[in-house]
């Protein structure tokens, strides 16, 4: 008989208690885990609220991402939603699904990876509650809250002709990780592990959505589908159109240029379709001053037939569809 714990043989008490153990505290948490809800403190009276959910064989491999890499990806995916509001990332609900037959050393490490992430991307956020059940395949629901501190939400729909279109964060880079993946290429994966391990576990430039915020930003969206789908929806949201220079691109394309050649791929499309960086994207009013963080890639024009736009051609919205793959 085998003597390894697994949450099936410990069962959701014991499970949850030594999870819980290794969870870093909210600053922002009046009551914590251990209560039928948590209670956060909201000084101005609003919060902003998200969620994602990521599932086993649609959005990730358990052959490809340890525990830890998911629970450290299920954290960031949120926060950057969070950062995209101008808000501060606070307190995080975590329910997770999982086959009884799942190490209790997994669910040890997919902890560890929710408190790394909260400690290294969002200083003061934790998780505050959350959920465990069994079921066949491992599913992660998050529901990520922020604070504003009392400034207003920077919104998809601000965007006004004639501002600049800016990105914090990287572009194409995780999209490279997953095409290493993708290609079993076990040489190129070793060779260029910076980008598998950022698809794992990406670093979404948190602080730079209130650096935005407070620099004017106009509107702004965690990049997580792909550059051309995201700026489409700031573009259609605002009722105009964004005019990307590719000139712009070139810097983000370099980067991840070798890994391309190794598995015969195209890195301009992963600038352009690739997801899962979780970069910023914002636009501000010509007069402001960017952010450092923050890189101008183009302009916003009057509403045309196009929503995007790449230099003078139209711009198609390539990218991640979380229904259809």
């Amino acid at each position: 008989m085998s003597n390894v714990e697994t949450i099936g043989s410990l069962g959701e008490n014991e499970s949850l208690k030594r999870t819980i153990a290794r969870l870093n505290l909210s600053e922002h948490a009046l009551v914590g885990p251990g209560d039928d809800s948590a209670v956060i403190n909201a000084p101005d009276g609003r919060f902003v609220v998200t969620t994602d959910t990521l599932v086993e064989d649609h959005d990730f491999k358990l052959s490809w991402s340890t525990g830890y890499d998911l629970g450290w990806k299920a954290v960031a995916s949120n926060i950057a939603d969070v950062a995209a509001m101008g808000a501060v990332p606070t307190a995080l609900v975590v329910a997770l699904t999982a086959p009884s037959s799942t190490q209790i050393s997994w669910l040890e490490a997919f902890a560890d990876g929710l408190s790394d992430a909260c400690t290294q991307l969002a200083p003061g956020c934790g998780v505050v509650g959350g959920d465990l059940a069994a079921s066949e395949k491992v599913m992660i629901s998050v529901a990520a809250h922020g604070s504003l501190e009392g400034r207003e939400p920077v919104l998809r729909s601000g965007a006004q002709v004639g501002d600049i279109l800016a990105v914090a964060g990287t572009l194409g880079r995780a999209a490279a990780g997953l095409a290493l993946l993708q290609s079993g290429n076990t040489d190129a994966i070793a060779a260029y592990d910076d980008w598998v391990n950022l698809q794992r576990r990406p670093q979404p430039p948190v602080a730079a959505g209130v650096e935005a915020a407070l620099a004017g930003a106009t509107s702004m969206l965690d990049v997580s589908d792909g550059l051309a789908k995201d700026a489409s929806r700031i573009a259609k949201a605002s009722a105009v159109t964004l005019q990307i220079d590719p000139l712009m691109l070139q810097g983000f394309e370099a980067v991840i240029e070798e890994a391309a050649r190794a598995i015969d791929a195209n890195p301009g499309e992963w600038v352009i379709g690739g997801g899962e960086d979780h970069s910023l994207l914002a636009t501000f009013p010509s007069q402001a001053t960017l952010p450092r963080a923050f890189k101008a890639i183009g302009l916003v024009l009057p509403q045309g037939p196009a929503p995007v736009m790449l230099g003078a051609s139209p711009l198609p919205e390539s990218g991640w569809d979380s229904v259809t793959g």
